[in-house]
């Protein structure tokens, strides 16, 4: 009778474990979709500053201001992109711009 109940323990710890890695492929898969959001939010202002700190880390101090300048260029773009009212009543407009 005892080997029926350590039998029983060893199984319901592997329906922990296996609930637990379920709940970490989620958590991981909702971080992603965020990422991703973000990115395709900000993505190019994002390259623009990743591309000033290359530049700067390499000694080129005039490609490095340029890059700075695009940087604020496309955040004011992506800002005025997250203030856009998207729906089907306005999709010609959208359509339009981009």
């Amino acid at each position: 009778m005892s080997t029926f109940k350590a039998n029983n323990r060893i199984g319901r710890n592997r329906k922990q474990t296996g609930q637990g890695m379920v709940e970490y492929i989620i958590i991981v898969g909702l971080v992603a979709i965020g990422a991703v959001g973000v990115y395709s939010a900000f993505g190019r202002t994002v390259q623009s500053q990743m591309a000033a700190i290359t530049n700067g880390l390499a000694g080129q101090g005039s490609q490095a201001q340029a890059a700075v300048k695009q940087a604020g260029t496309e955040a004011g773009v992506a800002t005025t992109d997250a203030g856009t009212a998207l729906g089907l009543d306005t999709y010609s407009n959208n359509v339009k711009d981009q």
